[in-house]
């Protein structure tokens, strides 16, 4: 089938791209790596997306993936591995074949910062983790660790310890979490262990994670927890690696530039949701992906009324 335009990555922002896309008229394919559904998937709950008061990051995204099913080609397990542009528009080498279209749209969102302490890389695995949701099940009445002190590292001490970890430390670099006020306040309510001022040095253990050394910002004392897990949750890192090998323009941080109609630097390239930086809030990708899938009309001979 000949397609029109080529959306990569399958998370909220790309899912919501190829709804409107399709309803615009145009031949659509969605590519993805994985499964779909990007780091929205893996949130343990999410509880500020309008019409759901609360409900599992994977719920969320799989309703997503669902409704788009019915109206784009969405193939998984497909590595996009280069773009590039042709004279026809753009030709698009993946891990199973080629395609040609018109335009492209980058949703290839963002992926866990890591912390790059001594043992981090050994002990991945092994006690050392980036998704609660995924490994926290394995840590019931043991004792953890979560770095970080934005919404994330919160949410996921939170839960953590409403999973039955015995012990949960919420270590932060700084003298204040960076989390909103009602996830500190439901942090302190479940008896999460906050450790201000402090950063890992080292992430200890042979063949399993057994403890963490932290050294205080201001007293350079440093501390031992024995642990046996510790959760990294310090961020996200943006997957550009396509966008700048075609020559797309980034921000100082590595993330997409776009105007207010997700156009690139480049004619016939939108970019939508995380990977623009932002909010990166599921909301915002989607109305991001929105706005891009009808921008793109503009090189694909579409006439839409916006």
């Amino acid at each position: 089938m000949g397609y029109e335009l080529a959306i990569i990555g399958a998370g909220p922002a790309g899912y919501s791209a190829s709804i409107y896309a399709v309803r615009a008229g145009i031949k659509t394919v969605v590519l993805d790596k994985g499964m779909g559904g990007g780091l929205a998937s893996i949130s343990p709950k999410i509880e500020n997306y309008l019409g759901f008061e609360s409900i599992s990051g994977m719920d969320l995204t799989e309703k997503m993936k669902q409704h788009a099913s019915k109206y784009a080609d969405i193939h998984f397990n497909e590595d996009v591995t280069a773009i590039k542009k042709s004279d026809d528009g753009f030709a698009i080498t993946t891990s199973k074949q080629s395609y040609v279209v018109k335009a492209v749209m980058l949703c290839t969102g963002t992926e866990y910062r890591k912390l790059n302490a001594p043992g981090e890389q050994d002990l991945q695995g092994k006690g050392v983790s980036y998704c609660a949701t995924c490994d926290g099940f394995f840590f019931k009445g043991k004792t953890v660790a979560v770095i970080g002190g934005g919404n994330s590292a919160v949410i996921e001490a939170i839960y953590l310890k409403q999973l039955g970890c015995k012990d949960v430390y919420l270590i932060h670099r700084r003298d204040r979490l960076r989390a909103e006020k009602i996830y500190q306040e439901k942090a302190l309510k479940n008896k999460v262990t906050i450790v201000y001022n402090s950063h890992v040095e080292q992430i200890n253990g042979t063949d399993k994670v057994e403890s963490v050394t932290v050294v205080h910002t201001q007293t350079k004392k440093k501390s031992t927890f024995e642990v046996d897990g510790v959760f990294i949750s310090i961020g996200e890192e943006p997957q550009n690696t396509l966008a700048k090998n075609l020559g797309v323009a980034l921000d100082e941080k590595g993330y997409v530039i776009v105007d207010k109609q997700q156009r690139t630097n480049l004619k016939g390239v939108y970019a939508a949701g995380d990977i623009t930086g932002g909010l990166r809030q599921v909301i915002t990708a989607c109305a991001e992906g929105a706005i891009a899938a009808l921008t793109s009309t503009e090189v694909l001979d579409k006439q839409y009324p916006y």
